[in-house]
């Protein structure tokens, strides 16, 4: 039973109970620099075997019963990460733990299996190979590796994070594909090209900041049930030792000092967006202007350069950025970019321009905006 504990433990970086750890956990003295361009995990089709990591098991008398090779899953609440300490040991899965690799371990999934992870605090999203068992703590339903922990802005500790698995049958269809995420981060100035972001000429509408979001979807019928995690108070890791972070990644008041400036801001070239079609949906509502910008509201899908504040899967999470937004007073779009809704303001008449605001809401919504180019 000690060879069984200590293999499920191996590579997680939340033990069972929370204890203290030897040590410090966190990444190599001199990380890579490109970890924001590290491509997610590519879903493919792998074989899940009933035995191994896949059968029910015990830790510190708590049973786990992975979930059917098949099954659906989604669930919301904390995530923890892992990083040098237990880089290149053997996960459950037998693989050794890559912590620059895209990768998580879970309590139930089936391994191997996939998962899309999204931080609801900045909408980014990013999709990772489940091949280990973890975390052992009341409230943390996964660890992240440290890249992925990195691109979805979550190494200052635990905190929330919604996990939906990619299904082999969506896999197999390749529905599971729904563009862009919009999880890299910004880079350090002056930005290197950013790729090309693809965004459909059709099924774009705007929609009102304060216009209600609809009801999500019901729950797939074996999904687990939404967990609402507790409010975790900033620098409560619970048990977790406070690790040392890259100079990108660090928060200023880790040394007392005021919140950091909002991080350069990458643009990218979009194609020009045509409205949606009368035929396809009703006409969609005009944005609703903030207090300061009133007056002169610009119509939405204008060629010329957009402030990104976020991206979403989930409508209600756009239009809670867009509500804040409008508190703000700046006008906003929420666009719709296949199954994203993209919250943008603008245009602005020059990138400097653009920059400038992204700068301004980036201070005044704790963001990071992306200026992105229509033509």
């Amino acid at each position: 039973m000690a060879a069984v504990l200590a293999a499920l433990l191996a590579g997680c970086a939340s033990k069972p109970g929370g204890g203290a750890r030897p040590g410090r956990d966190g990444p190599d003295a001199n990380p890579p620099t490109n970890l924001s361009s590290v491509p997610d995990a590519e879903p493919r089709s792998e074989a899940i075997r009933a035995g191994g990591p896949n059968k029910p098991y015990v830790v510190l008398g708590r049973a786990y019963s992975p979930l059917d090779p098949n099954a659906s899953y989604r669930e919301s609440g904390l995530a923890s990460w892992y990083g040098r300490k237990f880089h290149g040991a053997s996960t459950s899965s037998g693989e050794p733990y890559d912590m620059y690799a895209m990768t998580a371990a879970h309590t139930t999934l089936p391994i191997p299996s996939y998962a899309r992870v999204r931080n609801p605090a900045n909408g980014r999203e990013v999709i990772v190979r489940v091949n280990d068992r973890g975390p052992f703590h009341d409230g943390r339903i996964i660890d992240l590796s440290y890249t992925a922990a990195y691109k979805l802005d979550l190494l200052r500790g635990v905190a929330p994070v919604e996990v939906e698995r990619i299904t082999p049958v969506e896999i197999a269809s390749g529905s599971w594909r729904r563009g862009n995420t919009g999880t890299a981060l910004a880079q350090a100035a002056p930005p290197p090209p950013a790729p090309m972001v693809q965004v459909p000429s059709s099924a774009v509408a705007s929609v009102a900041y304060a216009q209600p979001a609809p009801p999500p979807p019901p729950a797939p019928a074996q999904s687990l049930t939404v967990y609402t995690p507790p409010a975790v108070e900033p620098g409560d890791t619970a048990g977790f030792t406070a690790v040392p972070l890259p100079a990108e990644a660090r928060s200023a008041d880790q040394d007392g000092a005021s919140p950091p400036p909002p991080r350069s801001i990458v643009v990218t070239t979009l194609p020009a967006l045509a409205p949606a079609s009368p035929a396809a949906a009703s006409p969609a509502p005009a944005p609703v202007a903030g207090p300061a910008d009133m007056a002169a509201a610009p119509p939405p899908a204008e060629s010329g350069f957009w402030v990104q504040l976020g991206a979403f899967a989930r409508p209600e999470g756009a239009s809670a950025l867009a509500r804040r937004a409008g508190d703000a007073g700046t006008t906003v779009s929420v666009l719709q970019d296949g199954a994203l809704k993209r919250v943008q303001a603008g245009p602005y008449p020059s990138r400097e321009a653009a920059r400038d605001a992204a700068r301004r809401l980036g201070e005044a919504l704790q963001l990071a905006p992306v200026v992105v180019e229509r033509h």
